[in-house]
């Protein structure tokens, strides 16, 4: 294969793990029943007029399956922490006793397990949407050079090639899909 097309097919690679691997921090955001530091990522505080991400200006922790704790850095803090956590919209109601915050994981129903399982194959169908949109566009750019010259025994097995390529990922992403929804589902 010409190098151009080789290119393609490695620039096509790249962006199609870049999707994969916003997907796998999409789905760690989205509980699965246990307590986990990541879930509050994307959580920015006003911090003396600057939205800072949470874990910049306290310290996450586990204290249990179900616990997470937050103890800020500075005292005068607790207050838009725990309105940055309100406002997040994470489904968690804040305890603030004066020290530090804690966030109690309630078991998950059944109903609301569910609806997990569907952001998450939301956020699975975005992903395949971003690979499909690249392999889309790198097709197109592999017409464009059989047009200037590139052969078209060439052209069908780089075309081929990110077909491959994107039922690879495509796996990749309905393999990760099924172990969070698994992970969801386990009482």
């Amino acid at each position: 294969m010409s190098d151009d097309v080789l290119l393609l097919l490695k620039m096509a690679e790249d962006g199609m793990k870049k999707a994969i691997s916003h997907l796998e921090s999409e789905l760690v955001k989205i509980r699965a029943g246990k307590a986990n530091p990541q879930m509050l990522d994307g959580i920015t505080v006003d911090y003396y007029g600057t939205p800072t991400p949470l874990n910049q200006i306290g310290n996450i922790s586990i204290a249990d399956a179900r616990t997470i704790t937050i103890q800020p850095w500075e005292k005068n803090m607790l207050q838009p922490m725990e309105r940055a956590i309100i406002a997040s919209n994470i489904g968690i109601n804040p305890q603030n006793d004066g020290v530090i915050i804690r966030l109690f994981l309630p078991p998950l129903t059944e109903e609301r397990r569910r609806e997990l399982v569907k952001r998450c194959l939301g956020e699975g169908e975005s992903a395949k949407v971003a690979v499909r949109s690249i392999r889309r566009d790198v097709i197109e750019s592999i017409k464009k050079l059989q047009k200037s010259g590139l052969s078209e025994d060439e052209g069908k097995d780089a075309e081929a090639g990110v077909q491959e390529l994107t039922n690879k990922q495509i796996a990749v992403i309905d393999k990760l899909l099924a172990q969070k929804e698994k992970d969801i589902m386990a009482i």
